[in-house]
């Protein structure tokens, strides 16, 4: 009996939710889920842009209008953004996903019923939970892939989902546009998010979390002795067990590192809106591209762009992923630089605009990574969502800076250097005052490599 006993006990031991091993099935699975979420997300996010033309004109909007719309609403997507750090610390990561991608789905099919400018903004505004679904993978892929030797690798392939997303985007409109039009276009949107919903509830939970929510209980029963013992198992820091807020990402320890990686995000935005949301204009008005060639480019720039995600993942594992990240958009600013200085001959500006995009998009594969590793286990949700819910941000003072020096008579060379090329280069500079992690030397010690 005694020994029945014990049998058990071990067996429910091996249950817990944080000391469920983590297979190689386990780790596919998880990736294959946060890549389509992540796909779903782009999708929507970039379908929206896409077909705005078409929704500003069936509602009789100007140009202008339509994009003083879509400022609007991104600023709802900013603050709706906000209250995802918080879902993430206090729900979990499989639950964050869930909820995020229902929400997702609801802004894709609503955006389809919308009946106004009020409406679309509302609606849009919802986008907000979607689009922050990397910030889900950063943290809760961080913790699954915990003790896989290329990480930052796999990472990156989940990463890439932007590029895929895009073009599926850009694809099934050209295909299905004509046939359905634009308000069924984004029901598709919604199934996509749907399905992202059904197979996410077959996700496990991160023991990581798991074992932040026994430490909390066990503190609860006065287990004091237990609760330290499986925080230090999970490599879980001091006040874990503490409920979080805005405030516990801006300790002494960690004000520099928050600051530094939001303006870091904040500066790199802007690059994108400049060089990747209005490439097209740049190049036609900078370059003397046509705009036909310019559409030519930006398809090869997603294939370039999906290639710039593994290599920066790839060059993260093994050089460090903070080294990895300042040394991407310092060279992609210096390159744009050299871009809108050069020769306006298609064999110059092609190639080194699509190096642009190889070092301005393909970072993040390695930033999204480092920024689940560089906080706190306890406030790794909070601080992951700080930084990133500057992303709006930068991209809404970066589509103002550009329209105001060209509205003062700047010419858009000048001015897609000063937006752009300056601000890729402050995001390396302010990536250099985060927090260096020790992952490096981790890595090294699981594949046996010494000093």
């Amino acid at each position: 009996m005694a020994k029945s006993s014990i049998t058990s006990t071990s067996t429910e031991e091996k249950v817990e939710p944080w000391n469920v091993p983590i297979t190689k099935k386990t780790i596919v699975y998880v990736s294959v889920v946060c890549f389509i979420a992540w796909t779903a997300s782009v999708y929507d996010y970039t379908l929206f842009g896409t077909l705005l033309p078409l929704i500003g004109e069936e509602f009789g909007w100007s140009a202008g209008e339509s994009t003083a719309i879509n400022t609007i609403a991104t600023i709802g997507v900013f603050i709706i953004s906000l209250a995802v750090g918080t879902i993430l610390d206090r729900m979990g990561r499989k639950k964050a996903l869930i909820l995020l991608m229902i929400g997702g789905a609801l802004a894709s099919g609503l955006t389809g019923a919308v009946v106004g400018a009020v409406s679309l903004i509302i609606v849009r505004s919802f986008s907000g939970f979607s689009i922050s679904e990397e910030v889900v993978n950063a943290v809760y892929l961080n913790e699954m892939y915990k003790k896989a030797k290329s990480r930052g690798f796999m990472f990156s392939i989940v990463q890439a989902g932007w590029p895929v997303g895009a073009l599926l985007s850009a694809g099934i409109s050209a295909l299905l546009l004509p046939i359905i039009g634009w308000r069924w276009s984004f029901l598709l949107a919604a199934l996509l998010s749907l399905l992202v919903v059904l197979l996410a509830t077959r996700l496990p939970e991160s023991p990581v979390f798991a074992a932040m929510q026994e430490v909390k209980r066990r503190r609860a029963t006065a287990d004091i002795q237990g609760a330290h013992a499986l925080a230090q198992e999970h490599d879980l820091e001091e006040g874990s067990h503490y409920k979080t807020g805005l405030k516990d990402v801006f300790t002494p320890e960690l004000r520099q590192h928050t600051t530094c990686l939001s303006l870091a995000w904040f500066c790199s935005w802007i690059g994108i809106q400049v060089f990747s949301v209005l490439g097209t204009t740049v190049l036609v008005e900078a370059k003397q591209v046509t705009f036909e060639n310019a559409l030519v480019i930006l398809v090869m720039a997603n294939a370039v762009g999906f290639c710039g995600y593994l290599f920066h993942g790839w060059l993260g594992d093994r050089i460090g992923r903070k080294l990895t990240v300042v040394l991407g958009w310092t060279t992609g600013g210096i390159v744009s630089l050299i871009m809108l200085l050069g020769p306006d001959t298609g064999a110059f500006v092609i190639p080194l605009y699509a190096i642009t995009l190889f070092f301005l998009n393909g970072p993040y594969a390695a930033l999204l990574f480092y920024m689940g590793e560089s906080f706190p286990a306890h406030v790794r949700g909070m601080g992951t969502n700080v930084a990133h819910v500057m992303a709006p941000v930068g991209g809404i003072v970066g589509s103002g800076l550009l329209s105001l020096l060209l509205l003062s008579g700047v010419p858009m060379g000048l001015s897609a250097m000063l937006t752009g090329s300056l601000f890729m280069l402050l995001s390396g500079l302010f990536m250099m005052g985060t927090r260096t992690t020790n992952r490096i030397s981790d890595h090294k010690k699981a594949l046996g490599v010494t000093a």
